[in-house]
């Protein structure tokens, strides 16, 4: 149900252009200072969690892993995504609420 309310969040700050997905866009967003939170992918490569990583330690954004690339990508109604950076302050602080 927990999964179930958080992916139904995210779709609908998709659906209101408070996300970006992709490791390059997500970077860029960390480091203008945009993004609230960074969802990533468990099965993501080691290269992207330690780049995604040390981005989001070294500008204090927060980070939520999530099961996998395939949840993440039906979330918000596309192939798999591995990254994916909530723009929004209110759509972050409810998705840090449901993925504890």
């Amino acid at each position: 149900m927990n999964s179930n309310m958080w992916m139904s969040l995210l779709g609908l700050a998709n659906r209101a252009r408070k996300i970006t997905s992709g490791e390059e866009m997500s970077v860029k967003e960390i480091r203008s200072g945009k993004a609230k939170l960074v969802l990533l992918s468990a099965d993501s490569s080691a290269n992207t969690t330690k780049k995604i990583t040390d981005k989001c330690k070294s500008y204090h954004v927060p980070l939520k892993l999530v099961e996998d690339r395939y949840l993440l990508g039906k979330a918000i109604g596309k192939e798999a995504r591995v990254v994916v950076t909530v723009l929004d302050e209110g759509f972050a602080k409810k998705l840090l609420t449901l993925l504890d």
